[in-house]
């Protein structure tokens, strides 16, 4: 058995977090990572930039990391979701995201781990982190955004009480790993 501890993220965490975001996001960080990146930047190189700043969501301080063997093999990102309801996402690709958020939720913005230490329980793990966190926060509902073909981490949610609660069709792209719809899955707590 594997074992794993989990702990609040570091800034030297950034690369680690920046891979693992970028299997979490299936395509979607990739997308928005390369429209940021400098002329010959590697694009996890734009993530872990993104992931180093201190004053916005996409920061390592909303992240937790697993830990195994001093290696960094999963990641929670997780913050309280405030929507502008006046704010529309012009971007074709990024608007059925946009559409799902939940305002006033904390929200499971990415979970992943690394291959060998799915299907161990950290998975349950981290959403019970979360849910601590949200009740710490004042919180009474999380919410997350899923592919409804990503087969194996809706199961996960559902197993650990989320309900769907509505779906936007996916917008094809190359980078997008998934086309049918995007799942907004809740949790009262």
């Amino acid at each position: 058995m594997l074992s794993s501890t989990i702990r609040p993220a570091v800034k030297s965490d950034c690369g680690a977090i920046a891979r693992l975001y970028s299997i979490s996001s299936d395509g979607v960080a990739d997308y928005i990572w390369t429209q940021l990146a400098e002329p010959g930047e590697d694009i996890l190189a734009v993530g872990q930039r993104r992931y180093e700043r201190e004053d916005t969501n996409f920061s390592y301080r909303n992240c937790s990391v697993v830990v195994s063997d001093s290696e960094v093999v999963g990641m929670l990102v997780a913050f309280p979701m405030q929507v502008d309801p006046s704010y529309v996402e012009e971007d074709p690709v990024l608007a059925p995201y946009s559409k799902l958020e939940v305002d006033n939720s904390y929200y499971i913005c990415g979970m992943a781990l690394l291959p060998e230490y799915r299907g161990l329980g950290i998975g349950t793990r981290l959403l019970g982190l979360a849910e601590r966190q949200a009740r710490e926060k004042g919180f009474s509902v999380l919410s997350l955004i899923v592919f409804e073909e990503n087969n194996g981490a809706k199961a996960l949610y559902e197993r650990n009480g989320y309900k769907e609660v509505d779906r936007a069709p996916v917008h094809p792209h190359p980078l997008i790993h998934y086309g049918g719809d995007a799942v907004l899955m809740v949790k009262q707590i």
